[in-house]
């Protein structure tokens, strides 16, 4: 018997719309997470003070920690080094363990999301769990979708094919956040939560179909000699990498740090991407303030608010366009023009001054768009530096999970950096305290930024010039940070030439190795 139309259509579907599918299910939930999430707790579950500051803490640590503690226990049976005897798991079976895990934990991410929307614990024990439950099931839903990124295609062509999916249907999920207002209120919350209720349903319904037809194009290849339909370059084809065949040579923590120390390329990307995650991060943070201090006299609330929308969608479009770049130039150059842009932008922005609006709104814009843009090519850079581990190591599979999850350790630090030395920065130039005065709306709330209490009109002109002088001056810190950082990365050119070709050598003996056994 044939298949009905829907399924066969389901099947016809390139695998990487499939794979970049399960970026939208998660995108549905996370944005809409961020936007309300400390709305909901301060606002309508009323949780204190001391409540709220112990749950981020803890949050704040578990967040630091998660990444690397899922990656080495997924990936840890992968860092021995090759061999000849024994048998183990191939590469194929590898991503048919990652998906799998991906059906798991989508659709209990999903669950998580519920639970911030219907009060069920004291509001301060409620916040904390959900929030750690929330970001676990979040940390492993990403860890494997970008390990498989690295497992599912060699090439950079075909990496970048399955990026281009994952950020276009980003951007449909970012229309989420649109959606939401229309929903939101805080006085009679049962619309809102009937609203996140689809959000979960769909989202977790989506994991489940989107892992079940990927699973379908793993086996389908593993019984298809011409490898039609699986990865977009038929990246598993015939690669049946040993993994886990043996104990004897496995490497302990310490061991797997210490080789992370020689790897030259990895400290230097770790060392330019935590000024990235400071910045997109001090971007997000203070975007509302200087709409408040520097545009809103100028510009409408419901502007604002539509900007603060687009603010979420726009980076994902964009980045259809820098995708197309990096197939013609390579990410290197690319994430390199970029640095420099950010560089002439800023300069430009600080001889204007605050005082050319249309020039200032421009800015503001491109600069978080840009900064979001980049952090999210990076993740290519990483899949690179999955291969030049695997090929330095001489490891029996890449540690894709793994690597993802180190470079997260030492990057996360920036998401706490940007508010303090953001906040600290202000004061320094402006005497202006954001602690001392009544509660704000917390940034990535409802509302399109905070409503503090006016400042004296002696003080409104210098707190004005303080927030511009931080607009321009963060961004071209980075900027020369990163500009340095980055050209002492030489996985690009002609080496990562070599290390691709090496890595699919390595395949191809190995293959042979397991033919011969």
């Amino acid at each position: 018997m044939g298949l009905d139309r829907p399924q066969a259509w389901l099947l016809g579907l390139p695998t990487a719309a499939v794979y970049g599918s399960l970026a939208l299910f998660t995108t549905i939930l996370h944005n809409v997470f961020l936007l309300y999430y400390v709305d909901t707790f301060v606002s309508v579950y009323k949780i204190n003070k001391m409540a709220f500051w112990v749950g981020e803490t803890v949050f704040l640590l578990w967040n630091s920690l998660n990444d690397p503690l899922f990656g080495w226990l997924s990936d840890r049976q992968f860092l021995s080094s090759q061999h000849r005897s024994g048998a183990g798991l191939s590469s194929r079976a590898v991503v048919l363990a990652r998906v799998r895990a991906l059906g798991w934990h989508g659709p209990l991410l999903a669950l998580s999301f519920l639970a911030f929307w219907v009060p069920w614990a004291p509001a301060g024990l409620q916040f904390l769990l959900c929030l750690c439950l929330y970001d676990g099931f979040l940390t492993l839903v990403d860890l494997h979708h970008h390990a498989l990124l690295a497992d599912l295609a060699l090439s950079a062509h075909d990496r970048t094919h399955l990026n281009f999916y994952c950020s276009l249907f980003s951007a449909a999920g970012s229309l989420s956040v649109f959606a939401s207002y229309a929903f939101w209120n805080k006085e009679d919350f049962s619309s809102f939560r009937a609203f996140c209720v689809t959000l979960a349903v769909s989202s977790g319904l989506g994991f489940l179909g989107a892992t079940q037809l990927l699973r379908q194009r793993v086996e389908a290849a593993r019984r298809d000699p011409g490898c039609s339909g699986l990865a977009v370059d038929c990246g598993l084809c015939g690669e049946e990498l040993l993994v886990g065949s043996e104990e004897t040579d496995s490497i302990t923590l310490g061991q797997y740090l210490r080789q992370l120390a020689c790897h030259r390329n990895f400290l230097w990307f770790v060392s330019m991407d935590l000024v990235q995650v400071f910045h997109c991060h001090f971007n997000s943070n203070f975007f509302p303030l200087f709409l408040e201090h520097l545009l809103s006299d100028h510009i409408s609330l419901s502007t604002g608010s539509i900007l603060l929308g687009l603010s979420y969608v726009a980076p994902h479009l964009n980045n259809l366009y820098f995708l197309s770049l990096c197939r013609r130039w390579g990410v290197y150059a690319v994430v390199q023009g970029l640095f420099l842009l950010k560089l002439g932008l800023s300069l430009l922005m600080l001889l204007a001054g605050p005082d050319h609006l249309s020039l200032l709104c421009l800015f503001i814009a491109s600069n978080r768009v840009f900064t979001e843009g980049t952090c999210k090519l990076l993740t290519l850079v990483v899949t690179d530096l999955v291969d030049e581990d695997l090929v330095l190591n001489h490891r029996k599979q890449a540690a894709s999970a793994l690597l993802f999850g180190m470079v997260a350790l030492v990057t996360k630090p920036g998401q706490t950096f940007a508010p303090l030395l953001g906040t600290w920065l202000l004061c320094f130039y402006t005497g202006h305290d954001l602690f001392q005065q009544s509660l704000i709306t917390p940034v990535g709330s409802a509302h399109p930024w905070p409503e503090p209490p006016a400042p004296a009109p002696a003080q409104a002109p210098m707190l004005r010039q303080g927030c511009f002088y931080l607009l321009v001056l963060v961004p071209i810190t980075c900027a020369l940070l990163q500009l340095f950082t980055w050209s002492q990365f030489t996985l690009h050119g002609r080496r990562l030439h070599m290390v691709k070709a090496q890595r699919q050598n390595l395949s191809q003996a190995q293959t042979l190795d397991v033919k011969m056994v």
